[in-house]
Order: structure tokens, then sequence, then C-alpha cells
């Protein structure tokens, strides 16, 4: 019997927003994904460094939050082959975040959807929107 749920919430700057559950009748964690293709605008860059940075920054703004939903510990999965990363060729991305669950509430509420839709745009905004080393892209070409 299938209890996951995943709700896609459209794009936001070139980037596809989702969220989900393994398990939406016993609540215990909701993941936030975000996928894009991802091209570098300079190629001297570690970009090993860039994705670390880009994690623990994702993870300090989710910690200080304070939110009445979600468990202060997160994990935060960002994939992106770095080895291939070239001037004009484009890596896929994908960023996933879990998010532990104080209590349980119905991932497919309205106000619950509006909130993660905000929470992740947010993290877009603060965290992985920087046109000064990489464009996010719909397509690989």
């Amino acid at each position: 019997m299938k209890t996951g749920k995943f709700i896609n919430l459209g794009e936001y700057k070139n980037i596809k927003l989702g969220y989900g559950t393994v398990d939406y009748k016993n609540l215990k964690t909701v993941y936030l994904k975000f996928n894009s293709w991802l091209q570098p605008n300079d190629e001297d860059e570690d970009f090993n460094e860039i994705l670390n940075f880009s994690k623990r920054k994702i993870k300090t703004h989710i910690n200080t939050l304070n939110s009445k939903r979600f468990e202060q510990p997160c994990i935060v999965d960002l994939d992106v082959r770095t080895k291939g990363i070239k001037l004009n060729k484009r890596s896929f991305m994908n960023l996933e975040v879990t998010l532990y669950v104080k209590e349980y509430f119905d991932i497919k509420n309205k106000t619950i959807k509006e909130d993660l839709k905000r929470l992740m745009t947010h993290i877009v905004d603060e965290t992985l929107d920087n046109n000064q080393l990489y464009n996010f892209n719909k397509t690989k070409n």
C-alpha cells in the first residue's frame, strides 16, 4: 500500500520545486525537493567548496527559523557532479532537504502548501541564487 505523497509546486527562478513525505499517515519527516540544471559562469571556481558553503547556508537558514512545525536538525543533500562542471556545460542539481516534524499535520493542506512554498523560495533567494557563480536552467540544452 502506497503511503507516500509528493506535491509539485511548479518552478521558481528556473528551479523545479516540490515537497513530500514517504508516509503521510504516520508523518515523521517532510522533504523539500529542488531540481535544476546548473551552468557555471567561471570555470576557475572550486565548486566543491561553493556547494559545501551552500549546504551550510541552507542548514543555518533552516535552523534559525524557529518553526512551530519542524525540529531543529535537518538533513541537506545537495547532489551535483562537480568533476564534470565546465563553463559551457550544464550539470544536473538535485537538492533535498529533510525536515523532522514536531507533530502531525496534513501535508495537502493549503496553508501548509503556501508556507512550504514560501520557505522554499526563501531558500532559493537566500542561499542558492548567485548569478556571479552559476545560472539555473530549465533544461540541459
